[in-house]
């Protein structure tokens, strides 16, 4: 069995051993040490590495299996050895982060499907090369996900559509909910840290930067100046205050990265200090004003919670879609002596979507045919059950039908101005059939069923709302036939 030697620097880190074939001798053996360096091999007596995963300033990744599963379960191995000299207290930091990244792990990805989950945390002195010194390790052992991350899928399949963009999107906003939920802020989102398992599944990896967001009296808000060029929101390189709102920053940089093929600085224009992103992709006007919104510099403008995005998303993507096309990017001109006018106002280079909460209502007539019918459907319900009760207080028809009628065309208006929402015309429907269940009187005129009066009302509305769900079907009908036609 081959098992390779993790300790950094080690001229022939792989090892084979035959013994290790035999398992009854891989489940009981003590130790293995690196033929080359002396390294004790089995991590923490039970995780043996076999192959370097990728290694970076701060330390490196190893494919393990786990000895004492019965399948040899495969995991990650997590080794923090910073390849540069740091001072005690750089050294320090770095500690306490790995620390977070396996604390955030335990509490998260043991709680959600797409985080990946802890399976050990310790630390390892040995012996350095260098003779009556020690070096202390510390490994995080986590779960491994076999796929490839984002980053490599790009490399390889080029730039992503539409649809795909929009999965990673909505599968990591979810992630995001959960993570945001439990008081933290992943701080690093970007291709190379979303990974696409065999099955399809998308993971979030990488929770080594995390911020845990405190509400202890005195405790610094400042950020550690710890992120992905490109990737950050300009709160987070300046190290002020992070919020969820910066993570959705990251995000849609790592959306319109898959969709152009480009990298961050490519699709940023330092010359306007803008994102000109939509000059190089095709996308549908629903999902460029939502990525628009995230990529604002003011963490204030943006969405701040994953449930305001994906509202923004299913809102959008009821308003007719219209492609936006790539428009070229205009150049520069050289400065001019001459200054304009003083009452020339610079050109606005996009609209600021309105703030959360505040989203502006569709046109009038933007219904959809479900709204319109689920609204013919209230108003015939209600007009039959209003129609049994003033015909039973009031004695003259007259009377009786045009105060049915004022009533009823407030209800048209109300739904046509949207005062009344889908919801509230549930709960007056259901007020309305309270009161001539509890009041008799109210429901005298009705002799349909003379033993069960108000089967007789519940009849009533029923028809009178088929009635009107089919008289709209029809005027609909024939308003289309005469535009057509006219």
């Amino acid at each position: 069995m081959e098992v390779y030697c993790t300790r950094p620097g080690c001229p022939r880190p792989q090892n084979y051993f035959s013994d290790l074939d035999d398992s009854s001798m891989l489940k009981t053996v003590q130790q293995k040490f690196c033929t080359t360096c002396g390294m004790p091999l089995i991590l923490s007596g039970r995780y043996l590495p076999v192959r370097l995963l990728g290694q970076g300033g701060f330390g490196a990744a190893f494919l393990a299996r786990d000895r004492y599963t019965p399948g040899m379960r495969q995991c990650v191995a997590k080794l923090l050895q910073p390849s540069i000299s740091l001072t005690p207290a750089q050294l320090k930091i770095a500690q306490t982060l790995f620390e977070r990244e396996a604390a955030v792990l335990e509490e998260l990805g043991n709680e959600h499907s797409q985080i990946p989950g802890l399976l050990a945390f310790f630390e390892l002195t040995v012996t350095s090369l260098q003779g009556g010194k020690n070096d202390q390790f510390f490994y995080l052992v986590q779960e491994f996900i076999d796929g490839k991350n984002l980053e490599e899928e790009l490399a390889v399949k080029g730039k992503f559509s539409e649809a795909e963009t929009m999965e990673v999107l909505r599968e990591i906003l979810k992630v995001l909910d959960f993570v945001h939920s439990r008081g933290s802020i992943h701080r690093d989102i970007k291709p190379a840290n979303i990974m696409r398992a065999k099955n399809g599944r998308l993971y979030l990896l990488d929770f080594g930067a995390v911020k845990q967001v405190t509400q202890t009296a005195g405790t610094s808000k400042a950020s550690t100046g710890i992120y992905s060029l490109g990737y950050a929101p300009p709160e987070q390189m300046s190290g002020q205050e992070v919020y969820p709102a910066t993570d959705f920053y990251a995000l849609a940089v790592t959306c319109i990265t898959l969709l152009s093929g480009l990298q961050p600085t490519e699709l940023f224009d330092s010359y306007r200090n803008e994102w000109n992103w939509r000059s190089r992709v095709q996308v549908s006007s629903r999902l460029a004003e939502v990525l628009d919104r995230m990529l604002l510099p003011a963490p204030s403008q943006r969405f701040q919670t994953a449930a305001e995005v994906e509202a923004a998303l299913k809102y959008n993507s009821q308003q007719p879609t219209m492609v936006v096309q790539p428009r070229p990017l205009p150049t520069p001109t050289p400065l001019q002596t001459q200054q304009p006018p003083p009452t020339q106002q610079p050109p606005v280079p996009f609209v600021v979507a309105a703030p959360p909460g505040n989203l502006q209502p569709p046109p009038r007539g933007a219904f959809s045919i479900w709204d319109v019918l689920g609204g013919a459907a209230f108003t015939g319900f209600e007009g039959g059950l209003l129609a049994i009760a003033l015909t039973s207080l009031l004695p003259n028809p007259g009377i009786s039908i045009g105060l049915l009628g004022m009533i009823v065309g407030g209800l048209i208006f109300g739904q046509y101005r949207r005062a009344i929402e889908q919801t509230e015309m549930l709960i007056i429907s259901a007020g309305t059939l309270a009161v001539l269940w509890f009041f008799p009187a109210l429901r005298a005129a009705v002799t349909i069923y003379p033993n069960s009066p108000i089967t007789g009302v519940l009849f009533v509305g029923w028809l009178a709302a088929l009635g009107a769900i089919a008289a709209t079907a029809i005027f609909r009908l024939i308003y289309k036939l005469l535009s057509n036609i006219f």
